[in-house]
């Protein structure tokens, strides 16, 4: 299996491939279109802002390959903006469309009654028993690690991997087939992290 991981010059990518690395599994930078050739499954980790995010990857000749990628329903695990970008907007950037693969819309959290923005540490992560081939091996709840100002509000709770309550309760990932995407940063999350990733990686691998 070859893993790809879609570097369109921003996030956390080191952390990400040394992640991979400590579970046995090697992955190579997806650059440029025909690197989605060469993969079997795409991971695209991400920080930094929805639109900005959107135009970059046009501009890199990435988002047609990424949305051909996703409309074919090929292997896709996204981390924090990989997950974002799923759905059809964000309050972050009016007007800008995401990649639609999930209804629902990114919303900020509302620090009016003295929420800290961005959610911003270690926070419990309640999984869906439906979904348990991705979180075996992990207490449920589990802790992961967040760094984040919005949240994708989801339409189709049938998507729902697992909730989160930081002012209230939202979906922290979705899963369905061949994609899992979640808003915490497995790389960041110690051996719990790298065991989602483990599963995940196994999870994806089974169904090529």
């Amino acid at each position: 299996m070859n893993l790809g991981v879609l570097d369109y010059g921003a996030g956390n990518l080191r952390s990400v491939l040394n992640a991979f690395v400590a579970i046995g599994t090697e992955a190579k930078l997806v650059t440029e279109p025909a690197g989605f050739d060469a993969i079997d499954v795409l991971v695209f980790p991400g920080q930094g802002a929805f639109g900005d995010s959107v135009r970059i990857l046009k501009e890199r000749r990435l988002w047609d390959p990424l949305k051909a990628w996703l409309k074919e329903e090929r292997p896709y695990l996204g981390i924090c903006l990989g997950y974002q970008l799923l759905f059809e907007s964000s309050e972050e950037s009016p007007g800008v469309e995401g990649l639609c693969v999930a209804p629902g819309r990114v919303r900020k959290f509302d620090a009016s009654h003295g929420l800290k923005i961005p959610h911003m540490g270690w926070n419990q992560v309640r999984w869906e028993e439906r979904e348990s081939t991705w979180w075996q091996g992990l207490p449920n709840p589990s802790h992961l690690y967040f760094v984040h100002s919005y949240y994708p509000e989801v339409a189709d709770e049938s998507l729902a991997l697992c909730h989160t309550d930081y002012g209230l309760p939202f979906v922290s990932g979705i899963a369905k087939d061949k994609l899992m995407a979640v808003q915490f940063h497995p790389e960041k999350s110690q051996e719990t992290g790298l065991t989602l990733l483990k599963n995940s990686v196994a999870t994806l691998a089974a169904r090529l």
